[in-house]
Formats: C-alpha cells, sequence, structure tokens
C-alpha cells in the first residue's frame, strides 16, 4: 500500500474506474425522449437560456444540439472560430427547434452576450432576462444597462417569457483561468435564478481541447481524472452539483455526425429539459 501510494505520487495516473454510465452510440431512447418532450402545463414553452464568459462555446452548443435532432451538422446561432476568443453573440437572440413536419419544439434556447470582467450592466441586463423584460433583438452594452421606457424593456413578459433553465456554459481548458470576477457574476446571476425557483446546470465545452485522448474516443471523458477534477472544481467555485454537471463536444470542426457525441449531447439534454419542467410546474401550481 505505501509502494503503491509512492507509485502514485511520482507517477500519477490519467484514468480511473468510469464513475458516470450513460448509453454510448446507441441513443434512440434519449433522442425520443428529447423529441416527443412536451411541458406539463398546457400552452408552455420551456425557454433555456444559456450564460458564462465569452468564448465558452454557448452557440456551438445550441448548433449541436439542432444538429442532433436534425441528424446533420446544422448552424443556425452563429457561431465563433474556437481560436478566436471573445463573444460573438451581442443580442438577445432565440432560437426554435424545427421539427421535420414543419412545426416547432416547445423548448427554446436563449442566447446572451458572454460575461468578462467590468461589466456590471451585463450581470443586471441578465437578470432582466430571467424575468422576461428583456425583448428579442436587444443589443447589450456592457456600460449600460436595459431600463423601464426603453423599446427594448418588455412590462408584462408573460410566462413563457421568463427563463425556465438557466445553464452556465464554461470551457474545460479555461476553467481555472476564469478570473475571480466573472466567477462572483455568475454567483450572484445563479443566485438571483435560485430566488426565482430557476433550475440550473452547467455544461462544459471544448474536452477535446483538454486531452487530446478525447478527440479519438469521447467515451473516456467519464474515465479521466482530469475532467472529473475540472468539473469538481467548477463545482466548488460557483455551487452547482457535479449531478449538475455535464461535459461535451460540440460540433465545431466535423462535417459528419458522430453517435458517441450525440450521446453526451443528448444526455444533458435530457436532465435540461426534466428539471426545465419542474420548474414550469412550480410557477405553474403557485399561480
Amino acid at each position: 500500500m505505501f509502494l503503491s501510494s509512492i507509485w502514485n505520487y511520482f507517477f500519477p495516473q490519467k484514468y480511473c474506474e468510469e464513475w458516470r454510465k450513460i448509453t454510448w452510440g446507441n441513443n434512440q431512447a434519449d433522442l425520443r425522449f428529447v423529441k416527443n418532450y412536451r411541458p406539463q402545463v398546457k400552452n408552455r414553452t420551456l425557454r433555456i437560456l444559456l450564460h458564462g464568459p465569452q468564448g465558452a462555446g454557448k452557440s456551438s452548443f445550441i448548433n449541436s444540439v439542432q444538429s442532433v435532432l436534425m441528424g446533420r451538422i446544422y448552424s443556425q446561432a452563429l457561431a465563433n472560430n474556437y481560436a478566436t476568443g471573445g463573444s460573438f453573440t451581442n443580442d438577445y437572440s432565440t432560437y426554435k427547434e424545427r421539427k421535420a413536419d414543419g412545426s416547432f419544439y416547445p423548448f427554446v434556447f436563449s442566447d446572451i452576450m458572454g460575461l468578462s470582467e467590468g461589466e456590471e450592466a451585463l450581470e443586471e441586463d441578465v437578470k432582466l432576462v430571467l424575468r422576461g423584460h428583456v425583448k428579442e433583438g436587444y443589443t447589450f452594452d456592457p456600460d449600460k444597462q436595459l431600463c423601464q421606457g426603453d423599446k427594448f424593456y418588455q412590462e408584462t413578459p408573460n410566462a413563457n417569457d421568463k427563463v425556465s433553465r438557466f445553464i452556465c456554459v464554461i470551457p474545460a481548458d479555461k476553467i481555472e483561468m476564469t478570473s475571480d470576477e466573472v466567477v462572483d457574476q455568475i454567483r450572484r446571476i445563479r443566485e438571483d435564478a435560485s430566488s426565482l425557483h430557476i433550475p440550473q446546470i452547467a455544461i462544459i465545452t471544448k474536452i477535446d481541447e483538454l486531452d487530446p485522448d478525447l478527440q479519438k474516443d469521447v467515451k473516456k471523458v467519464y474515465k479521466l481524472k482530469s475532467i472529473k477534477e475540472k468539473m469538481q472544481k467548477f463545482s466548488s467555485l460557483v455551487g452547482i452539483p457535479m449531478n449538475r454537471i455535464f461535459p461535451v463536444k460540440n460540433y465545431h470542426e466535423e462535417i459528419d455526425m458522430n453517435t458517441d457525441v450525440d450521446s453526451l449531447i443528448l444526455s444533458a439534454m435530457r436532465h435540461i429539459l426534466n428539471c426545465g419542467n419542474d420548474c414550469i410546474n412550480f410557477h405553474h401550481n403557485r399561480a
């Protein structure tokens, strides 16, 4: 035991026993769940808000979900090149997912400008988004928050304008590099979402940038110690429990679909929809 401890100290093991089980390759059950999802409250749409630091891959995640649902690479949300960094989304944009019959799925994604240091106005705007007070097309201004009386301020939002699910998107290779100020912003926004009884999930993107083994085989994600350590680190930073954190690989350079990449995306989406449904039911029962 002693010699084994010494060996592991100087030669740490890269892999551990698989600690989270998901279905790889055969995604039909999860795909059916997402495609057949219906809010339990009639005429309700699940609004999923994505937020996080600049360049986290929010738009790429939206595109990846759409690609999985359509069965081909698809890009509706404009996404920036991974290498350039910065925020490519400046407007409040909502993306609907279209079905094969032309109708829409009963959930939408809302994308916002990425967080960065010294942008208190943007933090306050995100809190307005949670409450449904921001209209589609509003351009975020890091130096000036949206106020009542502005044409993009929605005075009386309806239930579908309000956020039902709050998703923090963070890149795996940048967790330790995220500034204290941005981490504090994420915490404060999360606390505000909690006060509104909006459940939260974290999506860890760019896992293939963290370890080259995942570029060849994403099925190793729940065996790699480095991935689990990154998830634990982020959980301790912002307070989101480990069972609400999901690593994914977005489609960003591929031209063909990959069933194992789909498995990670669908696993995350199943939990997003389930928890969002809980939020809708909670507010409906209180009304």
